[in-house]
């Protein structure tokens, strides 16, 4: 049975294909194949994937990193497309949506969105149910950060808070846009910002949103 997470990995892996290793992302100074050499050191490689988060081991992770992104460009993306090793606990499901459904869909993202003839995906309401579910549980952690207060808005008037402060900038958009805004993507996130105008203007700025 396909899971959002399968979905997303195997379109992320077709979009790496098409656009080549060197094609431009979200991603602050990383290339298509930097990107794939991140989802790929991710999942099969623990002992260095946890530098993202501990300052101590990031030589590790860049040394890791820069291993993987020099192996053949088809090599990795056949690597993401299959997924992570046999005992890996990314090979349950229930971790797999928990863990990559917002990983492949932001990554995913971050490729279409620095194209120049990019067009806005049609998202269907099961699965942006999924991703305001996430997005709700981790509002706060990624907003953590930010120099102002934060409210998260959906069409409907479903609020989630992100950062409790003055003044309150809010965000109002579908929660795929919102999400990709709460992970520092302000640029290429459709959403509707709402405050004071200076606020607003830090909030856009800010390189403090995301994890």
């Amino acid at each position: 049975m396909s899971t959002f997470a399968k979905r997303e990995r195997l379109l992320l892996a077709d979009l790496l294909e098409t656009t080549g290793p060197e094609a431009p992302t979200l991603c602050e100074g990383w290339q298509t194949r930097d990107l794939a050499a991140h989802v790929v050191v991710r999942e099969r490689r623990p002992d260095a994937a946890g530098g993202a988060l501990v300052k101590q081991l990031a030589a590790r992770l860049q040394k890791v990193m820069d291993e993987y992104a020099a192996k053949p460009y088809e090599e990795l993306i056949q690597l993401i497309r299959t997924g992570p090793p046999r005992f890996s606990p990314f090979q349950l499901k229930q971790i797999d949506e928990a863990a990559n459904t917002v990983e492949f869909y932001v990554h995913t993202e971050d490729v279409r969105r620095a194209q120049p003839d990019w067009t806005p995906r049609e998202l269907d309401p099961v699965f942006q149910d999924a991703l305001w579910s996430r997005l709700e549980r981790t509002a706060r952690l990624l907003g953590r950060g930010v120099p102002t207060g934060l409210v998260l808005r959906r069409p409907d008037g479903q609020t989630a808070v992100a950062h409790r402060g003055a003044p309150v900038v809010t965000a109002t958009g579908d929660p795929s846009e919102l999400l990709l805004f709460a992970f520092g993507r302000q640029s290429a996130a459709k959403v509707d910002l709402a405050g004071d105008e200076n606020a607003i203007a830090k909030l856009r700025e800010s390189k403090q949103l995301g994890i």
